[in-house]
């Protein structure tokens, strides 16, 4: 009914109001006739050609006017929501790939695409699809039953450490006597320093080492200069490439498992996402291959 006589105000007559609203002007008179019953009163002044408003209908056209308008302002709010969700994807991996390789080539994507906003959600653990999360990031043989995988890159592992740290344990007797740098994980496919020294036949390690919780930690003890982490090409591999870590040895271990791009296996929720889709897996097809000698 309060539409009816809002739009009966803005076109000024019944008649057109009927046209407007697509219905009959006896359904226009009648609606206006049950609004009066309901506040008790009359709102318009018939006996007028055109109908004017009485004092109650002034008093009801500047609620009816107030409240279209902050419901016109709600919905725009509801479109300016949909919008940014619709311009926004979230991307979940491990801390140190959000840290060392997708984070610093995020610049590259929103120089092509500065309307959309990447979200970079973290996780202590393998990462997975939770509510809100478009893509992830994994380590693995690729075959998982959560989504669509494509195959980033493969991985090599080579010991790693600062410049001054490979100088002096290369002139004390190398590794074996090299504080090594630990990450604690209950993931099994993760490379330890003991399977590391097995496989490639060296010799155990005797020095005390030191213990972390995610690569991110391991890898600043790295850098200043506190021992020795097993390098993986997606998280040391720009730092060897600037310089600030070097390799230590030759001896290097491929793993079966690569990193893959995993999207979810219902549609995609937009423009957005599969932008993102597109470039992260060029990166991966198309990257630089002079860090720890693999494609990063």
């Amino acid at each position: 009914m309060l539409t009816v006589f809002e739009t009966v105000l803005r076109t000024g007559s019944v008649q057109k109001a009927a046209s407007d609203l697509n219905v009959t002007q006896p359904a226009v008179s009648q609606a206006l006739k049950t609004l009066e019953d309901y506040v008790g009163t009359r709102l318009l002044d018939r006996s007028k050609r055109p109908a004017t408003l009485t004092e109650a209908g002034r008093i009801l056209q500047a609620g009816v006017s107030e409240g279209l308008g902050r419901i016109a302002e709600a919905f725009m709010q509801i479109r300016s929501l949909q919008n940014a969700a619709e311009q926004s994807v979230t991307v979940a991996c491990s801390v140190g790939t959000a840290t060392y390789w997708l984070m610093p080539r995020l610049a590259d994507f929103y120089s092509e695409h500065q309307n959309i906003a990447v979200n970079v959600l973290t996780t202590a653990g393998a990462p997975e699809f939770q509510p809100g999360v478009d893509l992830v990031i994994r380590y693995g043989t690729g075959r998982w039953t959560d989504g669509r995988s494509v195959k980033l890159f493969d991985e090599r592992v080579v010991p790693v450490c600062s410049p001054l740290v490979a100088k002096r344990i290369e002139a004390e007797g190398g590794l074996s006597i090299a504080t090594l740098l630990h990450v604690r994980s209950d993931d099994n496919s993760w490379l330890t320093w003991k399977d590391y020294l097995s496989l490639n036949g060296l010799p155990e390690n005797r020095a005390l080492g030191r213990y972390f919780t995610n690569y991110v930690q391991a890898t600043q003890a790295a850098l200043s200069g506190q021992g020795v982490l097993l390098g993986w090409e997606s998280n040391a591999g720009d730092l060897v490439r600037e310089g600030r870590l070097v390799v230590f040895g030759e001896t290097a271990y491929y793993p079966k498992e690569a990193f893959f791009l995993v999207s979810p296996t219902a549609p995609q929720r937009g423009e957005a996402v599969r932008l993102l889709t597109e470039w992260i897996v060029g990166l991966g097809n198309g990257a630089e291959s002079d860090g720890l000698g693999v494609s990063a």
